[in-house]
């Protein structure tokens, strides 16, 4: 078949290149001048299958209740008049019981594991370098009620079959050295040793270039207009330079929407009515002026909700969700707060390891569900419509096995994993 895959993030470049395995003809669409430029661009850079839990749990509303009025709060919850949020919200709400948590948790820990397989399989056939390591993640606490909640929520996920180990002072030292400076605040911690960390970025552009040689097309600064339907299925899409404004209309076989956060717009009008929701994410990346006492092992600080990753000799700490639209500033009073909270603690637990003078800030639109839980699936209506969106923070950890899993359902193939497919 044609297939056109819009999006050229994470998730639309590895569908791109699974269906090339299919033997079909690819064409990709993006806004951007390259891959990864969006949402993929500067994440937190952590494969984190066995870190999967739902942000949806029992004690999430009274968190959230009391972050409100702060800029610097992990999760950040702007009302507005936006009909889309409060739908997103109240979905949220529902999911907030203990037996949705461990039904999303089952979920989540199926794909995750798939993807991560897919993933190490791709690596190991194209040899793409993207500043991997292999250290698993260690997430730490700095008080003893969070601490004993993390042991808890290490049970929880070991009952899922997860190889969540729970440490305490002493034993997070031994995973990550680095860290002694601060351990007189470090309670204790857990560890997957099987987890792992790299460059979304690197790693899909340079997946993009390889499709590109495998004869897939790639247009990019291509803005996604309208799908034009015909009968039960899409017939085109409407696409326009981003510069010139000259549009264009491409037909084809299938069509696959994997625009993250905009994927919802672009289907409303054919009556599909996914509930993603931006979650807005920051992150800093710093480059490191001591690389010999910075962390190896990358790193989760609970009791900030961010995520540090060590990236050649940079670093990445990214964290914090934002639900207040599609804003992407970085000068507006929260986010220069935000951005700045972000380089404050990781001075805080690495004095003088980085160079926070000249800080690389970014801010993206994690495209988040009330679950968690991405669509990946076939539309309900068009039949030649596919969706593959909605992976939230785990858009990295879930990309490989979601462009997999897509191509083989396409194919007419049940992929291997007990996980429920949208359609």
């Amino acid at each position: 078949m044609k297939i056109v895959v819009l999006g050229a993030g994470i998730i639309g470049v590895a569908t791109a290149w699974y269906l090339l395995d299919e033997g079909h003809e690819v064409v990709v669409v993006d806004r951007q001048p390259d891959a990864a430029l969006e949402t993929s661009f500067a994440n937190g850079a952590q494969i984190s299958v066995s870190f999967c839990e739902p942000w949806a749990n029992a004690g999430a509303p009274f968190k959230v209740a009391k972050w409100l009025l702060r800029d610097d709060s992990p999760l950040l919850f702007r009302p507005t008049m936006d009909p889309n949020q409060w739908r997103w919200g109240l979905a949220f709400l529902m999911q907030c019981t203990n037996a949705a948590f461990e039904r999303n948790v089952e979920e989540l820990v199926q794909l995750g594991r798939y993807s991560h397989a897919s993933l190490k399989e791709l690596v190991a056939r194209t040899g793409i370098e993207y500043c991997r390591l292999e250290r698993g993640i260690l997430h730490f606490f700095s008080n003893q009620a969070d601490y004993d909640n993390g042991a808890a929520g290490a049970e929880i996920m070991r009952r899922h079959g997860v190889d969540r180990r729970v440490l305490n002072r002493a034993e997070v030292l031994k995973v990550e050295p680095a860290l002694a400076g601060f351990s007189g605040q470090v309670c204790g911690g857990t560890f997957t040793p099987s987890d792992e960390s790299g460059d979304a970025k690197v790693f899909t552009q340079k997946l993009a270039r390889l499709c590109a040689e495998r004869g897939a097309q790639f247009l990019y600064e291509h803005d996604v207009l309208a799908l034009q339907r015909a009968g039960d299925g899409i017939e085109a899409v409407q696409i326009a330079h981003t510069r010139s404004g000259q549009r264009q209309t491409l037909k084809a076989d299938a069509f696959v929407a994997a625009m993250g956060s905009y994927t919802p717009e672009l289907l409303r009008p054919l009556g599909e009515h996914l509930n993603i929701y931006p979650a807005k994410g920051y992150s800093a990346t710093l480059r490191l002026k001591r690389p010999e006492a910075a962390s190896v092992v990358s790193l989760l600080d609970d009791s900030r909700k961010i995520a540090i990753s060590r990236l050649g000799d940079h670093v990445r700490i990214a964290g914090t969700a934002e639900l207040s639209g599609f804003d992407l500033s970085l000068d507006s009073p929260t986010a220069r707060v935000r951005c700045a909270a972000l380089v404050k603690r990781y001075e805080e637990l690495f004095p003088g390891v980085a160079d926070t003078r000249e800080p690389n800030f970014w801010a993206g639109l994690r495209p988040s569900t009330p679950t968690n839980i991405p669509y990946i699936g076939r539309s309900r209506k068009a039949r030649n419509l596919w969706l593959n969106a909605g992976h939230g923070t785990l858009g990295w950890t879930h990309g490989a096995g979601s462009g997999r899993a897509l191509a083989e359902l396409m194919a007419g193939r049940r992929p291997e994993m007990a996980f429920g497919f949208y359609g």
